[in-house]
């Protein structure tokens, strides 16, 4: 099950959904102790031809690549 962390004030929080509660026999309040050798953080893997099918086909598109070079930033790009 993936769960997001949020912001909640200054902390994070993950939120356990009631479903989980119960199967894990915890209830609110109760201590929660975790096995860092266990846990894991899932990163999403991306692959190049799911990104590319997301792009806008009809986004124009310097007609000479090396012209990119000269091209202003257009919005945090960092130089």
């Amino acid at each position: 099950m993936k769960l997001n962390i949020q912001k909640w004030g200054n902390s994070a929080a993950i939120r356990l959904p009631a479903k989980m509660l119960t199967q894990i026999g915890a209830a609110i309040g109760d201590s929660v102790e975790v096995d860092m050798d266990a846990f894991r953080v899932a990163k999403p893997k991306y692959k190049l031809a799911d990104l590319l099918a997301k792009c806008d086909k009809s986004a124009s598109t310097p007609a000479d690549i090396s012209s990119w070079e000269n091209m202003s930033p257009v919005g945090e790009e960092i130089l």
